[in-house]
């Protein structure tokens, strides 16, 4: 952020402020996010309830962020180069607040789970979600220094996490196909993958925020999405199905 530009100093404090809120925001998201992941594979139901029970503080730093922004808005009227960085704190927290209820909500699916006998695709989960992490911290690491080829990055790592979440996706499907018994764990697992990949789209977000921020326009190239999941599961089905037929014939 451009500090120490402007003829009235409070300005430039009110535009480090709201940027020490961002970064205090996004910090307390990667550590739900991590602490989210560590309580599902260690299957720790205290530290589940511990993330979804601090959500509120990222929600109340939102709201923090909001007011200063508003604030900054009416009483400035800032211009170029300071509306881009007021405007994006405002979209930045607010994507850092989605990828809080995503660290929530798989938080929540893990108290289920820990109900059931352990699913061996939580390994699987496990390498999305650090895929995630890394992306989260990067982005914000890009956001706060304005780095577009480590925003960049993180927009190309995006298909990564889609493949990742593809092929789990098709193993969860084949788990529950193979025993009905598994349907239940295995359904609150796909919905931690869902959240998990839903955390990497906010990161590429973010990732194309910076360059608005930095340019004054979004990234020329639409980036491309990897994730092929609802085809994946007409495939299973059609492979099910067919094998069913095989064997009353």
């Amino acid at each position: 952020m451009t500090q120490g530009t402007h003829t009235v100093r409070s300005y430039d404090e009110e535009l480090r402020r709201l940027e020490n809120l961002i970064a205090e925001m996004g910090g307390l998201a990667e550590v739900q996010l991590a602490a989210a992941m560590q309580a599902l594979i260690r299957r720790d139901s205290q530290k589940a309830f511990d993330v979804a029970a601090n959500d509120e503080r990222i929600d109340l730093l939102e709201t923090r962020i909001d007011h200063q922004a508003v604030s900054l808005l009416a009483l400035r009227q800032p211009m170029a180069q300071d509306l881009r960085e007021i405007i994006g704190a405002l979209k930045a927290s607010s994507m850092i607040e989605r990828i809080g209820d995503y660290a929530k909500n798989v938080a929540k699916r893990t108290a289920a789970i820990i109900e059931y006998p352990p699913v061996p695709p939580v390994q699987s989960i496990a390498r999305i979600g650090q895929l995630a992490q890394e992306m989260v911290k990067d982005v914000l690491d890009a956001y706060l220094a304005r780095d577009l080829e480590k925003a960049e990055r993180v927009r190309e790592r995006d298909r990564e996490l889609d493949a990742l979440y593809t092929s789990v996706f098709r193993e969860l499907l084949t788990y529950m196909m193979e025993d009905p018994r598994n349907i239940t764990p295995a359904t609150h697992i796909l919905f931690i993958a869902k959240n998990l990949e839903r955390v990497g789209d906010h990161a590429t977000n973010l990732a194309e925020l910076v360059y608005f921020i930095v340019r004054g326009r979004m990234p020329p190239d639409e980036r491309m999405k990897s994730d092929t999941s609802s085809y994946a599961v007409t495939e299973q089905l059609l492979q099910s199905v067919t094998k069913d037929g095989e064997g009353d014939s």
